[in-house]
């Protein structure tokens, strides 16, 4: 666990030390997700959250199975259906 000191600037602003940084691999300019939970946050890098989004669908769609693909047909046989 990294554990730092970081001061709140103006417009509740915080720039993240180079140790946090290095810890979660990020970049400046890249994206992130806050997660507020109770009395903390949580600065989760995007690619991460996207992920764990993935991971959560694909236990209830099976692999291989594309639901926007599916969503796309229905509405192509609804508009041919007219």
């Amino acid at each position: 666990m990294v554990r730092v000191r970081a001061l709140l600037e103006a417009g509740g602003r915080v720039v993240l030390p180079e140790e946090c940084l290095q810890a979660l691999g990020l970049q400046p300019g890249d994206e992130v997700m806050l997660e507020v939970d109770g009395g903390r946050i949580a600065i989760v890098p995007a690619q991460d959250a996207l992920r764990r989004a993935q991971d959560l669908v694909r236990q209830y769609v099976p692999a291989g199975r594309s639901l926007s693909e599916e969503l796309i047909a229905e509405r192509r046989d609804e508009a041919r259906r007219g």
